[in-house]
């Protein structure tokens, strides 16, 4: 099970030329016809023409062919036929419809974000000097993609095929599995599964260097799209990222974040942190420790019929 790495994802949309448009605006690169890029890596979104909103390929990595040969099996055994051919394999994910794609190689690493100078209480490490937040003169662009989150009313199904087939590794877990965080790579989490009306794509998620770097791309959305804002900013319980959702001009929703919990030691976090039942007294944790309180929307956007119409046409669901 040695999965290593979220490479890219493959965006299906009726309005492939927007949204290639609005994330350009973002700063990032169309490295490509319709596939866009950060800084350090050329691949990370890449926007097709869809009859509706989904993810269409999840593409990843991981370590030796061995790897491949052994996900095949594992995958073969619930019934999921996969192609190797060289170093990639490729299959259907029997839920959710989308192709999976694993290559033999690794993700590029990033270069070390340009860090602010903070003074804290006590500690001065500006001075005589304004805050380059302020002076920047442009906002700070997404480094790479480092989520994604798929709802389901089928996540059992889809939890066996991503962690016990696929290999990710489980962060934590909500009911002993009714939604499961899971990694490939030292991020708290690459996936999260959790139950839905429908199979879709609830959000993917964008790195971003810190708070200010959050707070002035999402004010950029909000300058061209008020109604784009979902809920942020915040600080999530599980992951403990900073994060500040909003939607794109497909209507998908994604995430600035940062400073995300890192995995290095997979003994130690089993150990000591990874919880499979986060269910208190009172209810379920809550999403956030600080920040605004989740819409409806959050869970469940309103154009979830619409999807599950779709996808019934295509005999999917």
């Amino acid at each position: 099970m040695a999965l290593n790495g979220l490479l890219d994802i493959e965006l299906s949309v009726p309005n492939p030329d927007e949204l290639v448009a609005f994330w350009e605006r973002r700063g990032m690169l169309q490295t490509a016809d319709g596939v866009l890029g950060t800084a350090d890596r050329d691949v990370q979104l890449r926007v097709a023409d869809g009859t509706y909103r989904h993810m269409s390929e999840l593409h990843m990595s991981c370590e030796t062919d061995q790897d491949l040969a052994d996900i095949a099996g594992r995958i073969a055994q619930m019934g999921v036929d996969s192609q190797i051919l060289d170093t990639r394999l490729t299959c259907v994910d029997p839920v959710f419809g989308h192709r999976v794609v694993i290559d033999v190689t690794t993700p590029h690493p990033l270069t070390p974000t340009q860090a602010r100078a903070w003074n804290h209480a006590g500690t001065q490490e500006r001075l005589n000097a304004r805050s380059d937040a302020v002076t920047e003169a442009h906002p700070r662009a997404p480094r790479r993609l480092g989520h994604v989150v798929l709802g389901t009313p089928h996540f059992e199904k889809a939890t066996a095929f991503f962690f016990d087939g696929l290999g990710f590794k489980v962060s934590d877990q909500i009911l002993n599995g009714v939604a499961t965080f899971g990694r490939i790579e030292s991020d708290h989490h690459n996936l999260l599964i959790q139950p839905a009306p429908t199979s879709y794509i609830n959000h993917y998620a964008l790195e971003m260097d810190d708070i200010d770097a959050i707070g002035k791309a999402g004010q950029s959305v909000l300058a061209e799209r008020a109604d784009a804002n979902v809920v942020g900013v915040g600080r999530h319980h599980l992951g403990s990222n900073i994060f500040w959702y909003l939607t794109d001009p497909s209507g998908t929703m994604f995430e600035f974040f940062s400073d995300i919990d890192q995995i290095v030691d997979d003994e130690a976090w089993e150990r000591d942190h990874c919880k499979r039942d986060w269910m208190g007294s009172d209810g379920p944790t809550p999403v956030s420790v600080w920040g605004p309180q989740e819409p409806e929307t959050f869970l469940n956007p309103a154009d979830l019929p619409a999807i599950g119409a779709a996808r019934e046409a295509l005999g999917l669901d």
